[in-house]
């Protein structure tokens, strides 16, 4: 099997991920798994494709992300692992679809408009 290439995106976050045959290790900037995603959460977020489609211990993950928070990008690590498992075998999006992992999450921060202290919070009105 040669090298598989997905990309997956959250907010601002951008991952790539590259997954070939392995032993199971999960690679993220040249960092292991529980080093860069600390908390058992990150951790979860990131291993639900392969807990659900059966793939622990098959596949070894390179991941480079950057951009954003650690939140969003966990999810768009997900994502991106999500949609190479589609890729290896299309059984297993009858799993992922379900659960919601296939779906690229559109909210991003709203712009700042000129006038007005945020997005949509005004500065203080005074009458007189």
């Amino acid at each position: 099997m040669e090298t598989i290439h997905k990309i997956g995106r959250r907010k601002t976050a951008v991952a790539r991920v590259y997954i070939s045959e392995g032993q199971g290790n999960i690679t993220i900037n040249k960092k292991e798994l529980n080093d860069y995603f600390t908390t058992g959460t990150l951790q979860y977020k990131v291993n639900q494709p392969l807990m659900l489609t059966g793939n622990e211990g098959n596949f070894d993950l390179n991941v480079s992300v950057h951009g954003g928070g650690i939140t969003g990008q966990a999810e768009a690590v997900r994502l991106a692992i999500s949609r190479a498992m589609c890729e290896i075998d299309e059984e297993n999006r009858l799993a992922l679809k379900p659960e919601g992992l296939l779906t690229r999450d559109p909210r991003m921060v709203e712009r700042k408009k000129f006038g007005q202290k945020k997005a949509r919070k005004k500065f203080q009105f005074s009458k007189r």
